[in-house]
């Protein structure tokens, strides 16, 4: 597995509307593998092979592109064609490489004790009968915090982790473009939560697996990446 690390200059125009909408931003990430790797025309929420998530600095609010995937990324483009993307080395502490990039071989062991951020998309299935008798299955945000944390500690479980403690925040909703289809565009709203706290390894293997394919829905809209670090 690859982590990129990526600080982005807000000052770009562009760097400015991804932010506003992941897709594009998104798409702007796929340029960085060979091509037909991805196919950013298709519903952006089977892009899974590629995970991502911006956090913004909280005192000088520069925005840093995290971005996980399976093969290795050349973002050398962005260098070339891009040349405003990335904050300039002026603009950086000395020796901070960007973008960078590091090989990562998960090895984790049960018991172990890890902090951990994830920005997600909680979201319930429901199906409702329209008055033909026709069935309509919509996916919907989950709004309350007590709900949130109860598909939080699910999906974790489900990874082979237990929820130690959470703080949650960004509770706010973004547009996103669930898929195009010939000229029309269909832009929907997804619910955002960051969960910054502390899990315990249950199962390495399965969780493992769970950080490779991402936590949630919407996963080409920046949602799902579970990032983790050592417990303070």
């Amino acid at each position: 597995m690859y982590l990129s690390r990526l600080i982005l200059n807000p000052r770009s125009r562009q760097v400015r509307n991804e932010l506003a909408d992941p897709y594009e931003m998104h798409r702007t990430i796929c340029k960085a593998f060979p091509e037909g790797l991805f196919n950013t025309e298709r519903n952006a929420e089977n892009a899974t092979s590629i995970l991502f998530r911006v956090d913004l600095h909280p005192h000088t609010h520069i925005p840093t592109l995290l971005v996980q995937s399976r093969q290795k990324p050349e973002w050398s483009f962005l260098l070339v064609d891009r040349k405003n993307y990335l904050l300039g080395e002026y603009d950086l502490p000395l020796d901070v490489e960007n973008p960078a990039i590091k090989a990562m071989n998960l090895q984790l062991h049960e018991g172990q004790v890890l902090a951990f951020r994830l920005r997600a998309n909680p979201t319930f299935k429901k199906t409702t009968v329209k008055e033909n008798g026709e069935k309509r299955k919509a996916r919907l945000g989950i709004l309350g915090e007590e709900d949130q944390l109860k598909w939080l500690k699910s999906k974790l479980e489900s990874a082979g982790a237990l929820l130690v403690s959470v703080n949650v925040a960004n509770d706010q909703f973004i547009r996103g473009k669930l898929f195009v289809e010939k000229e029309r565009e269909k832009r929907l709203n997804f619910l955002s939560v960051q969960f910054d706290g502390v899990l315990q390894v249950k199962d390495s293997n399965s969780l493992v697996n769970s950080i490779f394919t991402g936590f949630g829905s919407a996963k080409g809209l920046g949602f799902g990446l579970l990032s983790l670090a050592r417990a303070q």
